[in-house]
């Protein structure tokens, strides 16, 4: 419980600190599937992001987890009608707290749905990982969610 708050706290203080540096796309949202948490999207510019995601995999071994991924995006891929998407792709990190600490390299794939009038974007990604610690083994991991952007 201890590190669930203290992940919000960061949370929180990474948004404090870009709406003080005058960025105003944050986006706050949930994630389902493996894992299933809360997940933050920081926009440094038009097609790059960094997210983050505190979240419990319920999956085997219980355990809670914190991800950070820097994401590039592709938004001439697809052409819709009112909003924008985008195909996503990067590479992060993960901590993972068990019995044991694992800690991974996260290459992400996905794609995001942004709609024109509201401040929601909507995701669907892949994850596949490498565990490093304590032992090399290949993870996958994959979620939907969405985010609403401050």
């Amino acid at each position: 419980m201890k590190k669930a708050a203290l992940t919000l706290v960061l949370f929180g203080f990474l948004a404090g600190v870009s709406f003080a540096q005058g960025y105003h796309n944050v986006g706050l949202g949930l994630m389902l599937g493996e894992p299933t948490g809360i997940s933050f999207k920081l926009w440094k510019r038009q097609t790059v992001a960094f997210d983050a995601g505190a979240a419990w995999s319920f999956v085997s071994e219980k355990s809670f987890q914190i991800h950070g991924d820097f994401l590039l995006h592709n938004f001439g891929l697809f052409q819709v009608e009112t909003g924008r998407m985008a195909l996503y792709y990067g590479l992060g990190a993960r901590m993972k707290f068990a019995d044991r600490l694992t800690m991974s390299l996260r290459i992400p794939i996905g794609l995001s749905y942004e709609f024109q009038r509201t401040p929601v974007e909507l995701f669907i990604e892949v994850v596949p990982m490498v565990d490093l610690i304590p032992a090399t083994e290949v993870q996958m991991a994959g979620a939907l969610g969405f985010r609403y952007y401050f």
